[in-house]
């Protein structure tokens, strides 16, 4: 394996399902113990399968992929084998290199889907006499999960592989002539590594932070025992809530793998649809997609669903991650008090103890999220902009926007339920 990349390559790709599965997933999930499936290969090719990835949604795939090779045939291009024109590939890279590390990348038409929120730099931008899109993303489409954004493989130059990827980002950023590049809810290792003053190269990525509701798993042997870490009255609130979800005859269960059918995912997709359209106005996916990742993730699936009256009136997706169980979607037909918190949280908890899970990520945002147990973290962003003028404003506002969300999460940890230590 070549430790110091004197002889890499890095190849742009249209379509992730260009990209050899084992290949990726080598770089993106080598350790089981720690699998991130939405880095994994088999659920970037079921969001491009379904069509909620291409030119007409405003996704983009450029996708970077980094190889131990100087005989790449690449269209006579051996940097990046891609239109800039038009962000699609030119043809198939082909090469016999080995894959050292990749990184998920799409060209961007809009700000939709990302939740790490630039809307307010692009209408300065555009005030000021610029051109906000293009911009190209690295992150995972419609998923606000922390995770690794440079995908190394193990053995290689870490760093240096991290490193090459950026340029290489930045390097297709200017040939697309895009404004700036975003590298959203990556690992804080990779944060530190390429942000700031301090990172190689020069590579002159912003910094950026924000904050997210996660429970942590002390070692519960069940929802007792997580509950007797709790205030007295806390947990007297957290229990006449559980009690109340389901006092109008509703009952709970849970589906995964071969037992999610497709009567499952019609039911569920009808609450996606319900809260997606109320709160952001459309639909990111569509019906296709649960279909194709019931498919290639089903053991990775758990759907909580309530019934009432032999009827599902409300449902949460989640993920099952290595270590971590990733509350993505919910929805509802019915309201009923405390139900939602009910599906989304403590049953999230119940699973992620009886099956010694680390943690739950429940999404972005939702300070309600602070009383149920769950406590805020930091997540990460990094961000390179052309313009040196806009760069410098947009700069200044991350160093105070920095300490804000800093101050805001020390304030939020006062108000947590736990017990106060003496």
């Amino acid at each position: 394996m070549n430790d110091d990349m004197s002889e890499a390559v890095v190849q742009v790709y249209g379509r992730i399902g260009d990209i050899p599965a084992a290949e990726w997933d080598a770089c993106a999930n080598p350790d089981p113990a720690h699998f991130d499936p939405f880095i994994s290969h088999a659920f970037l090719l079921a969001l491009e399968q379904a069509g909620t990835i291409s030119a007409d949604t405003g996704w983009i795939a450029q996708h970077l992929v980094l190889r131990d090779d100087q005989n790449v045939c690449n269209n006579g291009d051996n940097k990046t084998g891609a239109d800039a024109g038009n962000g699609e590939s030119k043809a198939k890279p082909q090469s016999k290199g080995e894959i050292l590390g990749c990184m998920p990348l799409y060209l961007k038409l809009h700000s939709q889907g990302e939740y790490i929120f630039d809307h307010a730099w692009a209408d300065a931008y555009t005030r000021a006499g610029g051109q906000y899109y293009p911009k190209l993303q690295a992150a995972v489409p419609f998923t606000p999960v922390p995770g690794r954004r440079l995908l190394v493989k193990p053995g290689a130059n870490e760093i240096r592989a991290r490193t090459t990827l950026a340029h290489a980002a930045i390097e297709l950023t200017r040939r697309h002539d895009a404004s700036s590049l975003h590298i959203t809810f990556l690992s804080k290792q990779e944060w530190q590594q390429l942000g700031g003053d301090a990172a190689p190269d020069q590579l002159q990525l912003l910094q950026r932070t924000g904050s997210q509701f996660h429970w942590l798993n002390d070692n519960f042997n069940s929802f007792d025992d997580f509950l007797a870490t709790l205030a007295s009255r806390k947990r007297k609130v957290l229990r006449k809530e559980r009690r109340a979800a389901l006092e109008p005859g509703i009952t709970i269960s849970h589906l995964s793998g071969a037992d999610i059918k497709e009567d499952h995912w019609d039911a569920f997709f009808e609450f996606y649809i319900d809260t997606a359209t109320r709160k952001w106005g459309q639909p990111y996916l569509n019906r296709e997609f649960f279909t194709v990742l019931g498919k290639v993730m089903a053991d990775r699936c758990l759907l909580i669903m309530a019934q009432r009256e032999g009827r599902f009136i409300a449902g949460a997706l989640n993920i099952i991650g290595g270590d971590c169980l990733f509350g993505r979607y919910w929805g509802a037909i019915e309201h009923h008090p405390f139900l939602h918190f009910e599906v989304c949280y403590y049953q999230a908890i119940d699973f992620a103890i009886a099956h010694g899970l680390a943690r739950v990520e429940a999404g972005a945002q939702g300070e309600h999220k602070l009383v149920r147990g769950y406590i805020p973290l930091p997540t990460y962003s990094l961000h390179w902009i052309e313009d040196p003028n806009f760069r410098a404003a947009v700069e200044n506002y991350l160093i105070h926007e920095r300490r804000h969300s800093d101050h805001e999460r020390k304030a939020l940890a006062e108000f947590t339920p736990f017990k106060k230590s003496c």
